[in-house]
């Protein structure tokens, strides 16, 4: 006769897929080693064709252990950082730049980003203080290029510190998740409003519209997740479009922007010059590619931040970036489960609002590369070159992570629960 819990079991865990890890860091290693034989050897490839798989493995297989996390967003997240480490390096052999190194450097840096966003939903309990503290420290970070910034792309977004720069709108991005969730789910809506009218207003005195975008519809798509309200999601996005038709007339690179995505050929020796080369770059690449580090991607402005997709089309070729939107798309999809899937308000939301941003993010930049919509300057979660961004990006990722682990222990806990009723209810037929 067994007692009533001896010998009980949690569901198992799924593990890691090591196949699935294992080909990536076999795929980093090989493409690194390569790239470091081409020509002249290059100590530097080969620190990356070490450091990069290392990193996926501790990121991917390591974190897990310690805490229950969902491997395949890790692994997608982790393909992606690793990613624009090696187009960046690849691309930079000749040009005397270091982007690569640096950008690996980023990513170590963002995983302990994602690291410390799991850790802080995971374990904190009482929001109440602490969301002050954001909503101070976020508002005045968020300002700080007004008095300090510098311009670039026609927009007053950047602070140097120190001889590093800085965009405070990425790193504020985290704390407005924590905010509009916060406030979202304890319906008080004069709150959240306040703080995201005050995060717009500065954006478009900075003239940093891309951002802003990005910032007004996850607010408005937060919001409809949280009340379902139709109507005033519908007022919203006609503020939005008013919004935008006010933006345009207002800033002379808005237009610009415009006219180009209409017709880029017209202006091709000046504005029109950077989404033609992006069109070209795409098109050389056919299906499958012209390899890696080959191609001509440094004529095209900016190709390691806003247009780095066209030259992972260029290198990779279509299909291959055809298989990156696809790992985007998963992404969006694994995160709406996990979001689906909390308990409490704030925890979905807060997963809800880190995966529309991603999403939204994604759909800006890539639709302006592909001549959607007009080409913004934003980054690529994950891929583009820059240091807050891709710390950004990670640290969105660990507040998906950070719910998804509170998931987890939820179902393991109600397993242990109906295990131990299930022997109750059994025991007394087994005593007789």
């Amino acid at each position: 006769m067994r007692r009533a819990g001896e010998g009980r079991r949690l569901p198992p865990r799924r593990r890691p897929d090591r196949r699935l890890v294992s080909a990536m860091m076999l795929f980093f290693f090989s493409a690194f080693f390569l790239i470091a034989l081409k020509g002249e050897l290059r100590w530097q490839g080969f620190a990356l064709a070490l450091v990069v798989p290392a990193l996926i493995y501790v990121a991917t297989m390591g974190l897990p252990r310690f805490f229950p996390a969902d491997k395949l967003l890790l692994a997608i997240a982790n393909f992606l950082c690793a990613l624009g480490v090696l187009v960046l390096y690849s691309t930079d052999l000749d040009a005397g730049t270091s982007r690569g190194l640096q950008q690996a450097v980023y990513y170590s840096t963002g995983i302990v980003a994602m690291l410390f966003c799991i850790l802080l939903v995971r374990y904190v309990r009482r929001w109440k203080f602490l969301i002050r503290l954001v909503v101070l420290g976020a508002a005045a970070l968020l300002a700080l290029p007004l008095a300090i910034g510098t311009e670039q792309n026609g927009a007053i977004n950047w602070i140097n510190l120190g001889g590093t720069s800085l965009q405070p709108s990425e790193i504020v991005k985290i704390a407005l998740l924590l905010i509009l969730s916060y406030y979202m789910s304890r319906r008080q809506f004069w709150a959240w409003l306040l703080f995201a009218g005050y995060c717009l207003g500065v954006l478009m005195l900075q003239k940093d519209l891309g951002t802003a975008l990005i910032y007004y519809t996850t607010t408005l798509l937060l919001f409809f997740s949280s009340t379902g309200n139709l109507p005033l999601t519908g007022l919203g996005l006609v503020g939005g479009a008013g919004a935008a038709v006010l933006g345009y007339r207002m800033f002379a690179h808005v237009k610009k922007r415009v006219a180009v995505w209409q017709n880029p050929w017209m202006y091709y020796e000046t504005s029109g010059y950077q989404i033609a080369q992006i069109l070209m770059a795409i098109a050389s690449g056919g299906l499958f590619g012209v390899g890696l580090g080959l191609g001509a991607p440094r004529v095209i402005p900016v190709y390691f931040t806003d247009c780095i997709f066209a030259v992972i089309c260029e290198q990779f070729g279509i299909i291959f970036g055809v298989l990156v939107l696809v790992m985007y798309v998963i992404l969006i999809l694994r995160g709406t489960s996990i979001a689906v899937s909390a308990r409490h308000s704030f925890h979905a939301l807060l997963a809800m609002g880190a995966t529309l941003m991603l999403g939204v993010q994604t759909f800006v930049i890539i639709g302006g590369v592909l001549k959607l919509i007009p080409l913004t300057g934003v980054t690529m979660p994950f891929v583009s070159y820059g240091g807050t961004s891709l710390v950004s990006c990670m640290g969105l990722i660990g507040l998906l992570q950070g719910v998804a682990s509170i998931n987890q222990d939820d179902f393991a806990y109600d397993y242990e629960i109906s295990h131990s009723l299930s022997e109750e209810l059994t025991l007394p037929n087994a005593e007789g």
